[in-house]
């Protein structure tokens, strides 16, 4: 199956070749369809399967008809690094329409994000709260929105969101497409989709056991040789890039510490760092220029790096 078989307009499927997809995965494969047909659609899959795309391809689609300069499509995701990761996804894939998108979320000058809802937007990818800040200031009319997507649904509620997105679903339309993408499903995340979703198209995705390419190892050790231990696995592995979670920030901060004075290529990330410096430390992961990257979980979920080799839990 290619992307063809879709019959995408000629401009995103231009942004679908200069992005080198080739084949859809299976997320895209089952959801694009029903997304175009405007249906509603609850997609259940794993972290890295490409969901992104999956609801990015048919809203632009949608959008290539009718007027522009209004918010017509709001994409609600918990962490600035993934809204800022569909808002990248949408520049990438539309590129050749002519629609317009932003990002909004924290950390970051509101003002700025003031003149280019001005400017005429057609997408907002967003986080809850700076989204309640502008809801809350006039500075955005979410009155034209006729899709919405929940991404990491499941991340929202780890997080405590999902009152926010309830209140931000006020400001909505209520004759819209709801899309609701996440990779479990605790009773509150089924809950709200029964509360947003009409009818839904149910989705699932390879959720009953981990990706066959990905092995496991599990290491007992005590907390005090766990830095050591870390260490050892680093001077004596073949890695490419490594990525290590800390349940603290504190400590993602004094272990990237610890294995830089060692010689170690390495960056952190976490809640303490500003907009900018996150952006340089997921950038410099990304294109190499640090070997490890450690992170608290505001990385966990859905951030879009290649060439990942391993990954560490040292909590």
């Amino acid at each position: 199956m290619s992307f063809e078989k879709f019959k995408l307009d000629e401009k995103i499927m231009g942004g679908v070749v200069a992005a080198g997809y080739k084949k859809p995965t299976p997320i895209q494969a089952e959801s694009i369809p029903s997304i175009m047909e405007g249906k509603d659609v609850m997609g259940l899959a794993q972290t890295g399967t490409g969901k992104t795309a999956a609801f990015v391809l048919p809203i632009l689609q949608r959008l290539m008809k009718g007027q522009r300069g209004h918010i017509r499509a709001l994409i609600i995701a918990p962490t600035r690094e993934l809204s800022e990761q569909t808002h990248e996804a949408i520049q990438q894939l539309g590129r050749k329409t002519g629609l317009c998108s932003t990002s909004i979320y924290g950390g970051v000058s509101i003002n700025t994000q003031i003149n280019r809802l001005r400017s005429r937007v057609d997408i907002v990818s967003a986080c809850p709260g700076r989204l309640l800040d502008h809801i809350g200031r006039g500075t955005l009319d979410l009155s034209h929105v006729e899709v919405l997507v929940l991404d990491e649904a499941d991340h929202m509620f780890d997080m405590g969101f999902l009152p926010d997105v309830r209140r931000i679903v006020k400001h909505l339309p209520a004759h819209r497409q709801t899309l609701l993408f996440s990779a479990t499903m605790p009773g509150e995340i089924r809950s709200l989709s029964d509360d947003l979703l009409i009818d839904p198209v149910h989705i699932e995705i390879g959720n009953t056991a981990p990706v066959m390419t990905v092995s496991h190892s599990f290491y007992p050790v005590q907390m005090e040789q766990k830095t050591a231990l870390l260490k050892d696995i680093l001077e004596k592995t073949d890695t490419q890039s490594v990525l290590v979670f800390t349940r603290t920030k504190s400590r993602a901060k004094s272990l990237a510490e610890q294995l830089n004075r060692i010689g170690h290529k390495v960056t952190s990330l976490h809640g303490n760092l500003t907009q900018q410096k996150r952006k340089q430390s997921l950038d410099g992961f990304r294109d190499g220029r640090y070997e490890v990257m450690i992170a608290t979980d505001i990385a966990a979920r859905g951030i879009d790096v290649t060439r990942i080799s391993h990954v560490i839990n040292y909590d």
